[in-house]
């Protein structure tokens, strides 16, 4: 077998995480067609599958060097063929963003789901604006976009833990118990914990660079943990004794 297709496809974490795709796309297809239709199931199945794709084609492109050495220079980044930022800035920093944006949309109190609208379309006028301005060229780490999306994610779980801690449905009930209490918890985390990590990747990967891939590995930790979250989404009709029943805004 190709070392490089071995280097590149069957690392501990892309096998960890096309495992946990397989099962979700197994428990999705073992619903209800009632409850394949419901945003609760969809929206966490759709992170699910899109995240999977997302690090495949991340293995992909180091393995076929060509291919990502064709992207970056039809982007204009000829000096450094190799890096696969591009992918990275499209699928990460802009779409899997925003829908953890709608993801936390969904759990919010419906006073509180204007705030979030708004946050949607500033993080994605100004992710245009910079990118296209050249400020933080698609092809280049982009710490203003980043921290300007995790700020955003950051506020928006804020905003579910106020309505958590101030609404008498979620006050009745056992948190521990709850799948959007997982869900946020670990989406905060993961904004805080890896927030640094981005914003100072540029400094790293120039100066430090073992630092930076050390540090880049709490990411690919974090990634697992929101996947195994949205994995038991979709799986908690299955387990009635590990959840209950999510109090209810009227999600719209």
């Amino acid at each position: 077998m190709d070392s490089r297709f071995v280097a590149a496809f069957l690392t501990e974490y892309l096998i960890i995480v096309d495992l946990i795709g397989l099962s979700g796309i197994f428990f999705f297809f073992r619903l209800s067609n009632d409850q394949r239709v419901q945003m609760y199931f969809w929206l966490p199945f759709m992170i699910l599958i899109f995240t999977v794709f997302c690090e495949n084609m991340v293995a992909y492109t180091l393995y076929d060097h060509e291919f990502n050495k064709t992207i970056n220079a039809y982007l204009g980044n000829t000096e450094f063929p190799r890096y696969n930022l591009w992918l990275h800035n499209i699928t990460n920093l802009l779409v899997l963003t925003s829908l953890y944006f709608f993801l936390i949309r969904y759990w919010i109190e419906p006073s509180k789901k204007k705030y979030m609208n708004w946050m949607i379309i500033g993080f994605l006028i100004s992710n245009q604006i910079l990118q296209f301005s050249g400020i933080e060229p698609i092809f280049w780490f982009q710490p203003i976009i980043f921290s300007i999306g995790a700020n955003m994610i950051l506020v928006g779980s804020g905003l579910y833990f106020v309505g958590f801690m101030t609404n008498d449905l979620y006050l009745n009930s056992n948190p521990l118990r709850l799948i959007s209490f997982w869900q946020m918890t670990f989406i905060l985390f993961t904004y805080s914990l890896t927030y640094i990590n981005f914003v100072a990747m540029p400094f790293l990967v120039t100066h430090n660079y073992e630092l930076g891939r050390s540090m880049f590995q709490i990411n690919l930790i974090m990634s697992v943990f929101n996947l195994a979250i949205l994995l038991l989404t979709i799986a908690s009709p299955k387990l009635p004794k590990l959840f209950e029943k999510e109090p209810s805004y009227g999600f719209s």
